[in-house]
């Protein structure tokens, strides 16, 4: 079982990495799935969303939860049963699960170029701050996105643009930590955010401050 990476940012929250290494049919072996998610998994067109779907189920086996604890509400967003926050995310070969007693936000992305492409798209503030020259440039654009995706999650308001109502205070990849704004319906929300780079990918987890 290859968990890759346990973090406890703080006293209530957990943070589960795990890399996908199995097959499709080692993930599902022994996994009671209920019909509805079996139909999802079984409907889905790459065998690389299957396994990162399965696991999550992973993860959530090693919170000592099961499928049948998790679901979700209108926005998508997931809950627990027991009332605990949760967010999920898994891109490519590494998925992660993040449990909290406050509302909680995750996103993992693989580092790749082509974001510079997209970027005006997701960032106007930090651009005031971020050196297109610099050789973190990539580096610092995908963990600004992985923030923004972290708030979204943790919001889960329609409507909300990483454009428009989110932005990320000025940060230097050795802070691996950083304040994040959401301004919204003319009010401000600001939240704590820690990130980690690993393998090519970057993880980035949002709290409320």
């Amino acid at each position: 079982m290859p968990l890759y990476k346990t973090l406890t940012p703080n006293s209530y929250t957990t943070v589960k990495i795990w890399k996908i290494t199995e097959s499709y049919n080692q993930l599902k072996q022994g996994m009671f799935l209920r019909p509805e998610c079996e139909t999802r998994v079984l409907g889905m067109k790459s065998e690389l969303h299957q396994r990162g779907f399965l696991s999550v189920r992973h993860l959530l086996a090693e919170f000592g939860y099961t499928d049948a604890d998790l679901f979700y509400d209108e926005n998508g967003k997931p809950h627990l049963k027991d009332g605990k926050h949760i967010s999920i995310t898994h891109s490519f070969i590494f998925s992660a699960v993040v449990v909290s007693d406050k509302e909680v936000g995750i996103d993992i992305e693989k580092q790749r170029e082509k974001i510079s492409i997209i970027a005006q798209k997701f960032v106007e503030y930090e651009f005031e701050y971020l050196d297109k020259t610099a050789t973190d440039y990539i580096n610092k654009l995908t963990v600004i996105w992985c923030i923004k995706e972290s708030l979204y999650k943790l919001f889960a308001t329609p409507g909300l643009s990483f454009f428009q109502h989110t932005l990320v205070i000025p940060f230097m990849m050795k802070d691996e930590e950083t304040i994040a704004w959401i301004d919204y319906d003319n009010k401000k929300y600001r939240y704590q955010t820690t990130f980690l780079e690993f393998e090519g990918f970057t993880c980035a987890l949002a709290l409320p401050s």
